[in-house]
């Protein structure tokens, strides 16, 4: 399973390139279409340019196979993926094998015509990959040592290349001839083949092997080609683009439909967060047909909803392949791609699209919302524990995808904990040592939609389409360099702190006046200092109001005298003196943080009061702060009181 994962991760590469095809191929028909001239230069140009793509596909997977399968790659193993592709395909073109067989080009298999697909494609990238992980540090006698390292890379591909080109020589005739035979057999069942496809298509999603199925019936592998002859406008009128129709109507306007309805099925004191995860995705899904952030949000909240939407994803196709209507796309079932797509000679009844996504809206939100109200389901919103965040948007500043590789390292156990990672399209995509210290709440308090544990100690981490550069900012971290960011890094070594003090703290809370009194979640504290009480949600940091530290509120202070909330221990006070943390008798640890961004004065307009390991009671002096100071700086004094070990907690202030 890890290894088809990987694959499908590698996929993603070279078909990221199609959107570039279908922009220009789409250009270049709206010019043709508008001049009514199909020898119009600037649109052949525009053309020609989409289809120069297209018909190197097979070759683009070979390399990016070669790239996303390797660990740690950099160019080297893109060449042997490369190399492997000239050799397999140059020795088994119609030429090279009517030579070995002694017979004329015109008797060759038809399967040799066809050396040239996906398919081929991603064994080569396969070899290249292999070559990288096991060569790249191989140390040849003095005398070859010139070939030593990433030098042998690409002479071991060309060798495996050999081995391989020799077996399909054998094999491919019948492996063609099965993939052939397994695409007519879905075409034999006409519309009902095609909803099952788009059924299937759905249900892989969260296992990432829906690119797989998608490259029998988008590309050339079983001979069908759906995609490449729509972009081309050399398959069939009426039949090409069936296997890619229906898709529009459920991502244009399908899936917003079910986004409202589980905004209106939301709690009301929750439906302005939801708004945000939603609608956001939402129009990800209209306008590009990037659908797993909106999936992704019900698909481990619901996951009986996640079956419906295939469901009715399947229904979708078959209907669409059963009307006279086609369309394709160059990258999903978007309104770009729509639009691109309109004046396309394999185009049959656009128009009628739109209506039927018009349709899927309706079913859609009248479905979901019965569903989540009749079942009671906790989508986005329906939880007044859960922690909403937008895929794919989190924390603000230059620094944002170092905040979020912080936050997701600290939850994953530590860069310690990481044995591999890598990364598809939204998600990242890990190897972890120890699988049970990994705190999904706090992922996804930091921005992930949602997580997978597929076995052994394989574990995914759904973020959104930004992953790759989370990843990057995580691998950064885990290397040295760079360092995590300052606010993260301060929560870590607070909550290291006073665990360590925790072991000294006194007795459990008896209920006197200035202690902590726990009921339940509840954490009762006197308000450490003056000023109005401000919920954590509308502090201006999404470190803090994301909870990416732990729940707790806000207060704008009007005086900067610090004191202790509770009775309790210091564990820690930040050499900076802007923060303190303490634990409290009864065990809960808690941050009291002055100011945002204030770690940057770097101590001026802070005064420390107590040192780590002092006892403290109601009313301890902690620290002082210079409010006017810190808004001279141009940093807002709002001030968190976070607790740390306990994302349920709730804060009220007496």
């Amino acid at each position: 399973m890890k290894f088809f994962q990987r694959l499908g991760r590698s996929l993603m590469l070279p078909v990221a390139v199609l959107p570039v095809a279908a922009i220009l191929s789409g250009i270049g028909y709206w010019i043709q279409t508008a001049t009514g001239n199909e020898e119009n230069v600037v649109g052949g140009f525009f053309a020609i340019a989409g289809n120069a793509l297209l018909d190197q596909l097979p070759l683009l997977f070979a390399i990016g196979v070669a790239i996303g399968m390797a660990k740690k790659p950099d160019g080297t193993s893109a060449l042997a993926g490369l190399v492997s592709w000239l050799v397999v395909t140059t020795l088994l073109s119609p030429e090279s094998v009517a030579i070995f067989k002694g017979i004329d080009e015109g008797e060759v298999n038809l399967a040799f015509s066809n050396i040239e697909n996906v398919f081929v494609g991603i064994l080569c990238g396969l070899i290249g990959a292999y070559a990288y992980d096991h060569f790249k540090d191989a140390e040849l006698p003095d005398f070859l040592a010139f070939f030593s390292g990433r030098r042998s890379v690409a002479i071991v591909a060309a060798g495996m290349s050999l081995v391989l080109s020799l077996v399909l020589f054998f094999v491919w005739p019948l492996v063609f001839t099965g993939l052939v035979a397994f695409g007519e057999f879905i075409l034999t069942l006409g519309p009902v083949g095609v909803g099952i496809y788009g059924f299937l298509n759905r249900l892989l999603i969260p296992l990432g092997l829906h690119h797989a199925l998608n490259s029998v019936f988008w590309f050339d592998v079983a001979g069908i080609n759906d995609l490449g002859n729509f972009l081309h406008a050399t398959g069939t009128y009426g039949v090409t683009g069936q296997y890619m129709t229906g898709f529009f109507p459920v991502m244009m306007l399908g899936l917003p439909g079910a986004a409202l309805a589980m905004y209106v099925t939301a709690k009301s004191a929750r439906r302005k967060v939801a708004a945000g995860v939603l609608f956001s995705s939402a129009i990800a899904s209209f306008f590009v047909g990037v659908t797993e952030p909106l999936e992704f949000s019900f698909m481990f909240l619901a996951p009986g909803l996640y079956v419906v939407h295939a469901l009715f994803t399947g229904i979708s196709m078959g209907i669409s392949a059963l009307l006279p209507v086609r369309m394709g796309f160059g990258f999903s079932g978007g309104f770009i791609d729509l639009v691109l797509g309109w004046v396309n000679p394999m185009a049959q009844n656009p128009w009628a699209i739109p209506l039927m996504g018009i349709f899927w809206f309706v079913v859609y939100f009248v479905v979901f919302r019965a569903i989540i109200l009749k079942f009671d389901l906790k989508t986005p919103g329906r939880d007044e524990d859960d922690q909403l965040t937008d895929d794919g948007v989190t924390l603000s500043g230059e620094n944002k995808h170092l905040a979020t590789a912080t936050a997701f390292l600290t939850a994953l156990g530590g860069k310690e904990n990481i044995i591999d990672l890598e990364n598809c399209a939204t998600r990242l995509r890990m190897e972890v040592a120890d699988t049970t210290v990994i705190d999904e709440a706090a992922l996804k308090r930091a921005g992930a939609a949602g997580t997978m544990k597929p076995g052994g100690q394989s574990v995914q981490v759904i973020y959104g389409t930004s992953v790759q550069f989370v990843k990057d900012a995580m691998e950064s971290i885990i290397t040295g360099r760079s360092e995590p960011v300052a606010e993260a890094a301060e929560v870590a070594a607070a909550e290291a702190a006073a665990t360590g003090a925790s072991g000294t703290a006194g007795p459990a809370a008896d209920g006197a006046a200035g202690t902590a009194v726990r009921t339940t979640h509840l954490v009762r504290l006197r308000q450490p200092l003056a000023g109005s009480v401000v919920p954590l949600s509308e502090v201006p940091d999404q470190t803090f109001a994301q909870e990416v530290m732990g729940p707790g509120v806000a207060i704008d202070p009007t005086d900067g005298e610090v004191i202790a909330p509770a009775a309790g221990t210091v564990g820690h006070v930040f050499p900076t003196g802007h923060a303190v943390a303490l634990v409290l008798d009864d065990g809960t640890e808690l941050l009291i943080h002055v100011g945002l961004d204030s770690v940057q004065m770097k101590g001026e307009g802070f005064t420390t009061l107590v040192e780590p390991g002092q006892r403290v009671s109601a009313g301890t002096p902690l620290l002082r702060a210079d409010l006017s100071a810190i808004r001279v700086a141009g940093h807002s004094t709002l001030t968190p009181i976070i607790v740390m070990n306990d994302k349920d907690a709730r804060i009220e202030l007496v």
